[in-house]
């Protein structure tokens, strides 16, 4: 197994479980007080399993998976597979970050970062597509 499929596979099993747990919290709220800002999180449990769980799972899958592009390069083009690897992550947290801050304290640079996470998650989204596409045979 390529060690970029073993990287994508790992961290979509630690966004699982961050998601499920993210997830689980809010059965625990007629035992105790959540803090306010608490129901901000809704859209980062979604982000966390879809994205980081689900996306990276199949991206990782599909990397390792696909036909051979060549006998010389397999995998086709190794550097724009670890660049998806890292703008889907760097995207990710950044929303994870930015999401509740822009929820209770909304202003312009909250939602500019949210902007910018979502277009580093496309850019990550599309090098995978761009790397993918000549294997697709």
């Amino acid at each position: 197994m390529p060690t970029l499929t073993r990287c994508f596979i790992k961290i979509a099993l630690v966004y699982l479980v961050a998601a499920l747990l993210l997830g689980l919290l809010p059965a625990f709220g007629g035992l105790m007080d959540l803090p306010d800002w608490f129901g901000a999180l809704s859209p980062v449990y979604f982000h966390l399993f879809m994205v980081g769980w689900v996306t990276q799972l199949i991206i990782g899958v599909a990397y390792w998976m696909f036909p051979k592009y060549s006998s010389e390069r397999p995998r086709r083009n190794e550097q724009l597979a670890w660049a998806t690897f890292w703008l889907i992550n760097v995207g990710l947290l950044l929303r994870v970050v930015c999401e509740p801050l822009n929820n209770q304290t909304p202003n312009a640079a909250w939602g500019w970062l949210l902007v910018l996470s979502a277009l580093v998650q496309w850019a990550g989204g599309l090098a995978f597509c761009v790397n993918t596409w000549g294997r697709v045979k």
